[in-house]
């Protein structure tokens, strides 16, 4: 009797084991098909595509550069004997900046010379004997080859020598000076630096929704940050025909630098003030930079609508910071996504997070 209860306690904890296990089992799968839902879906961040008043002046930055820079650099090999400016000094064109020992180049100088003058005399006595019949043709032409020769070797003797002046090519400021009374020098080894400041040009990267409308010759208003109570007038020299790896074009805007009270200097801080449009008053469809994939140029954003990202072309108009216009392909309401995108396709499911 006792084996038959104790047979029949057995039966019935082994039942309630596999009950319970079932029902551990089902539970478990219900909760780990709940997980795989949630996980299919990508967690997403939206905002509204609004309308908004917004100053529609373009704003550009970038940095004065001198209108002309040069490196003055050695042709004649030798030591600098003469140093004649001093940084900061300003110099004319064809001013004399340092002067390189000459002593041997002008030995070779007087040599040129008296070689020249040798084959001078002796092609005019050939010329004299030739008309009498005492050389023959051949013999006169070697040697007015031989004068044309020294004549090019006198020549060449005098550039070298002119060449010890180290002279300015430009006007403008000594920037920086690289040797001093001693230095030896060789061909192309950098002098001095000048920099002509009297106009600068202003770099900036225009966009391709407003370089379209510029043209050279144009006046933009110009500011400097360390002088914001001024404005300054750039009048556009240069429009780059490509646009760089940005996708932006790079502008020149030369500006006159004669205000004696405030002087700019190359290397400046400076920005680019572009007209405002005229309809500046009305409401313009923006929405974030950050929107779009990729870049604002691919024009492609995704709209989250029922629970899913729909890829959506849009025509994205001008830049204001942070801010893009959309001209086409999006209503003022509907939800962009703004993070995630990197995760989503066409029709992905998603999930918006705070």
């Amino acid at each position: 009797m006792k084996k038959i209860i104790t047979a029949l306690v057995v039966l019935f904890l082994i039942g309630g084991a596999v009950y319970i296990l079932n029902n551990n089992k089902a539970k478990n799968a219900e909760e780990t098909a709940i997980v795989a839902q949630k996980s299919a879906t990508v967690s997403v961040r939206t905002q509204k595509a609004t309308l908004q008043k917004t100053d529609t002046q373009y704003k550009v930055n970038g940095n004065f550069l001198p209108e002309h820079e040069v490196i003055v650099s050695a042709e004649t090999p030798g030591r600098i004997t003469q140093i004649f400016v001093k940084e900061g000094q300003k110099v004319t064109q064809g001013q004399i900046l340092a002067r390189v020992n000459i002593d041997q180049i002008n030995v070779q100088l007087q040599n040129a010379t008296s070689a020249y003058a040798t084959a001078k005399a002796d092609a005019a006595r050939f010329e004299s004997a030739y008309d009498t019949g005492g050389v023959t043709k051949q013999q006169l032409d070697q040697v007015q080859m031989m004068l044309k020769n020294a004549e090019a070797n006198l020549n060449s003797a005098k550039i070298t020598a002119s060449n010890a002046n180290v002279k300015a090519p430009i006007n403008g400021i000594i920037n920086k000076k690289h040797i001093e009374i001693g230095t030896f020098v060789g061909p192309g080894v950098p002098m001095f630096d000048i920099v002509n400041v009297q106009r600068l040009k202003l770099r900036v990267n225009v966009d391709e929704s407003h370089v379209a409308t510029l043209t050279e010759g144009d006046i933009i208003k110009i500011k400097a940050s360390v002088l914001p109570n001024i404005d300054f007038q750039g009048k556009v020299t240069f429009i780059a025909p490509k646009a760089d790896a940005t996708l932006n074009y790079p502008v020149d805007l030369l500006v006159e630098n004669n205000n004696e009270k405030a002087k700019l200097r190359a290397g400046m801080y400076g920005s680019a003030y572009f007209d405002a449009s005229a309809d500046q008053d009305t409401p313009l469809l923006l929405i974030p930079r950050n929107a779009f994939v990729g870049s604002v140029s691919s024009n492609t954003v995704f709209i989250a609508k029922n629970g899913k990202a729909i890829e959506t072309k849009v025509v994205a108009g001008r830049n204001f910071g942070d801010l893009v216009e959309v001209l086409d392909g999006l209503k003022a309401g509907e939800t962009i996504i703004t993070s995630g995108q990197i995760n989503l396709s066409d029709n992905s499911p998603i999930t918006i997070i705070d």
